[in-house]
């Protein structure tokens, strides 16, 4: 019944709401940035480059790390197995599409939550409910949408995080669906716990060092198989075109249609516009808010247009044919198989052990910053043991939940928060736009831009950009 009644919704948001809102407002910035994705795309390059402004400084590079890791995770493969087999090949297309049209979106968000972060012990700090409060004036929504991101983050995105990661050990003849997935999810929750109590210190710090490693490694190895393969590759990039553009297909069965998967799935991989990332782009140190801006539109180009397709292509061109049976993990793992044997097992299971445990915790990390707003102070450590017990458990109860569930339930989350962001950058838009001519201007000049909040008509008191 509840599964039922998340699917309904999941079904009704994205066929009648979201993608015209996400859509929408991604051509809207789009056409009102000047088609800022290609024509700033050299500098967002050389923004790249820049040295920190400062020792301890967090630069563009290291934020672009943050967010694109924060971004990489199960969804790069597990989201577009699933989006393949049940929406077909045309679901890549939309994925694109999603990812270009969103990318003037991130940019608008980005800049916003630069301009207006907030002054912290350790540096700065900032998103989405800051730049609510700030700029609107309104706490109500701000808490609002605090609540929808705690929601999605610490219960929808971490319990479908737990459920991809034991469902890459269906392939293996141990496994029980009555019981493994119950097992695995305890052994989840276990470790989580030990990290998040401060017992897992070591356990961070060396997975936080092997899974930029292992991003490296996966990409590569799609890569090259894709290479081996390379003989099916037009056969599957023209499949992809003709499905994506089958409308008869697509509104005869909307609702599991290429199109409807391609953007749930690319939005949850690359989350551009839904209110995410701003929270680790108001942590860089910049000359410029427009700088992170640009940093974070490339994050969502990185997680979409290379490893997301990088899954894509090394899954398609295997000669494994996509169907329902497979999706998620089995798919991808078939897919190896053909190509690299018996060790392809092995090599998803441990790189989604990666993604995901980092992923759980980076999670949550994105839930503290929000009680912490909601509260108006760090938690009290009673509260912090509540609610660290109850995110253990949740992800003990996702790991045995149904696929379909898992995803319809992140949708729906995710989905609040897209709805309640995107009108918000829309009113607010216009600021970024205004710090983004100021941005050209100065650079057109041949100075590197430095931001003044008086220069483009900010008279409110900011913690930053008032000198």
């Amino acid at each position: 019944m509840f599964a039922a009644m998340i699917g309904a919704i999941s079904n009704f948001m994205y066929s009648y709401l979201l993608i015209a809102m996400l859509v929408g407002v991604g051509l809207y910035f789009t056409f009102r940035t000047r088609l800022v994705q290609a024509r700033l795309f050299g500098e967002t390059i050389r923004v790249i480059l820049e040295r920190p402004v400062g020792k301890d400084a967090v630069s563009s590079f290291q934020a672009l790390m943050v967010s694109t890791a924060s971004r990489v995770g199960t969804g790069n493969i597990i989201g577009i197995s699933t989006a393949i087999c049940l929406g077909g090949y045309g679901a890549v297309f939309w994925m694109w599409v999603i990812a270009i049209v969103g990318g003037a979106s991130a940019f608008i968000e980005s800049t916003l939550a630069q301009i207006y972060k907030k002054r912290g012990d350790h540096g700065s700090y900032g998103g989405p409910a800051y730049y609510i409060e700030a700029a609107i004036g309104s706490r109500g929504l701000a808490v609002l949408f605090s609540i929808a991101l705690i929601a999605t983050y610490g219960v929808g995105f971490n319990m479908l995080c737990a459920y991809n990661l034991q469902s890459t050990f269906i392939a293996y003849s141990f496994y029980d669906p009555n019981t493994t997935p119950w097992i695995i999810g305890a052994i989840l929750a276990v470790l989580v716990g030990y990290c998040l109590f401060g017992g897992g210190r070591r356990v961070i710090k060396a997975t936080s060092t092997l899974v930029p490693l292992m991003g490296v490694i996966y990409i590569t190895v799609a890569f090259v198989l894709t290479l081996l393969n390379i003989n099916l590759l037009p056969e599957v990039i023209g499949k992809i075109f003709s499905q994506a553009f089958d409308f008869q297909a697509i509104f005869s069965g909307f609702a599991g249609s290429c199109l409807m998967f391609g953007i749930k799935r690319g939005l949850y991989s690359n989350e551009a516009g839904v209110g995410s990332a701003p929270n680790a782009a108001a942590a860089a140190d910049v000359s410029h808010p427009v700088k992170q801006g640009l940093v974070q539109m490339l994050s969502v180009f990185i997680d979409t247009l290379l490893i997301c397709t990088a899954t894509a292509f090394m899954c398609l061109t295997s000669g494994i044919a996509p169907v329902k049976e497979l999706a998620g993990a089995p798919y991808v793992q078939e897919a190896l198989a053909a190509t690299m044997g018996g060790g392809a097992k092995a090599f998803i299971t441990v790189s989604m052990v990666l993604f995901a445990f980092t992923t759980l915790l980076g999670n949550l990390y994105y839930v503290d910053n929000c009680f912490a707003y909601i509260l108006k102070k760090l938690p009290s450590a009673t509260f912090n043991t509540v609610y660290r017990t109850i995110a253990c458990v949740v992800i003990f109860i996702g790991a045995g939940s149904s696929m379909g569930l898992m995803w319809d339930l992140a949708d729906v989350l995710m989905g609040c928060m897209a709805i309640i962001n995107l009108p918000v950058i829309c009113i607010l838009g216009n600021t970024a736009l205004r710090a983004m001519d100021d941005y050209t201007a100065q650079r057109a000049a041949g100075k590197n831009p430095e931001f003044k909040a008086a220069n483009i008509g900010i008279t409110q008191k900011l913690d930053y950009w008032q000198d």
